[in-house]
């Protein structure tokens, strides 16, 4: 299937006898069973079936399956929020002692829960994003995994998937990818070597701001090495779903973040005009981001699908001419960038991305506040910047509102 019949049929189980489109919110928090035997089999992983949600449920497993699809992927596992999923991601094979190893340009709360991991041992060791020397040189023998943003949140840097997993597979080691800002629309991360794919599917897999969730991904094609990642090896039976089985079977079940039915449902209404949303989200980011920077030459204009982006060429070639909904724009002082944020009528003044909605935030102040400031400037992260998720609005209705504001307030 293309990727717009895939979202809509891909994944979904068409045996219903009452012929429902989509699978209804099992809204219930367990499941009886006909006798005592039949959920010891069950708990025992000797039968299928569901005993507790917050160890499985039709309405999320629906979810799953269909992002797996989606992503090319064996087996997904969905999450109660983004961060719950990034933590599930690689809690699954880290233990005391292990390092990380990521890309410095990242979301401010992503640097912040490997702040909250250095208390049980684990530390992580930032580098330049598509500094491949410097990715090399950073790995040592208690590294366990690489990591990165498709597209930096906000320095919008992108990643070249490709060498990446190259690198790390050369070392021995999983690449695990946020996807959360290009989506499977821009790039599917498993084709070009990824082990792993987050999405925060809160953000343009819902498209509406309506559910926070997370979901991660298993491309079920890395050799783990039971030596190095130990926690595996009890599961190695499972052959491709190792990982996964193990996440199930321990981390996922036992910390319990789990989706809400409710929210799964609203998210396979969201998936399903994933495509016609990103087609439009991103050109009209292309044709806002070239008309400021054609239009306010005193403003500094950052999208990767301007040629004068360092990132536009390996975006080109990963995204196939389609660079992305979000831009960002630096105005010269803080308060100038706060009066900006003020000034426009259209933008929501709010903490997401991937709305239909266009979306303005400050990053400084609110989602890179607890980064340091040597961290902030790592991920692009400055006094004067402001990040805008494009939404779907009529393109010249966004130009009309900046111009505006920019009027406003004499830039």
């Amino acid at each position: 299937m293309r990727f717009n019949t895939s979202l809509v049929h891909g994944g979904v189980k068409r045996n219903d006898k009452n012929g429902l489109t989509q699978v209804p919110v099992y809204q219930v928090s367990a499941f009886g069973h006909e006798s005592a035997g039949e959920l010891e089999k069950i708990f025992a992983n000797r039968a299928a079936g569901y005993t507790y949600t917050r160890l499985g449920n039709p309405t999320v497993e629906a979810f799953e399956a269909r992002i797996t699809t989606l992503e090319k992927g064996i087996a997904s596992v969905a999450c109660a929020s983004g961060m719950a999923a990034l933590t599930n991601a690689f809690l699954n094979i880290l233990k005391s002692g292990d390092e990380i190893v990521a890309s410095a340009s990242l979301y401010g709360g992503s640097i912040d829960l490997f702040r909250d991991f250095e208390a049980f041992g684990i530390r992580t060791v930032y580098v330049e994003n598509n500094n491949w020397d410097a990715f090399d040189a950073a790995i040592n023998e208690r590294t366990r995994l690489v990591f990165a943003e498709t597209i930096g949140n906000p320095r919008l840097d992108v990643t070249d998937i490709r060498k990446l997993s190259e690198l790390a597979h050369g070392r021995g080691l999983p690449l695990i990818i946020d996807n959360t800002a290009a989506t499977a629309y821009l790039v599917r991360p498993i084709e070009l070597g990824a082990d792993i794919v987050v999405n925060s599917s809160s953000k343009y897999i819902n498209g509406s701001s309506n559910a926070i969730s997370g979901v991660l991904t298993d491309g079920g094609k890395f050799r783990w090495d039971y030596e190095k990642y130990p926690g595996l090896k009890e599961y190695e039976k499972f052959g491709p779903y190792t990982y996964t089985a193990k996440l199930r079977n321990g981390l996922f079940r036992n910390t319990g973040a789990c989706l809400a039915p409710q929210n799964a449902f609203l998210n396979q209404i969201g998936l399903e005009t994933l495509g016609l949303r990103m087609q439009r989200e991103c050109d009209n980011a292309a044709a806002l981001a070239g008309w400021l920077q054609s239009s306010y030459p005193e403003l500094t204009v950052n999208y990767p699908g301007l040629a004068d982006s360092p990132c536009h060429e390996i975006a080109r070639e990963q995204f196939h001419d389609r660079y992305g909904a979000i831009l960002t724009l630096r105005t010269g002082s803080k308060e100038s960038a706060f009066r900006l944020i003020d000034a426009l009528k259209l933008p929501y003044i709010l903490s997401n991305i991937g709305d239909v909605r266009t979306l303005a935030i400050h990053p400084a102040s609110t989602i890179s506040l607890h980064s340091t400031k040597e961290q902030q400037e790592n991920a692009g992260v400055f006094d004067d910047l402001i990040r805008i998720s494009v939404g779907i609005e009529d393109v010249e209705d966004l130009q009309e509102d900046f111009e505006q504001a920019l009027k406003q307030i004499k830039f």
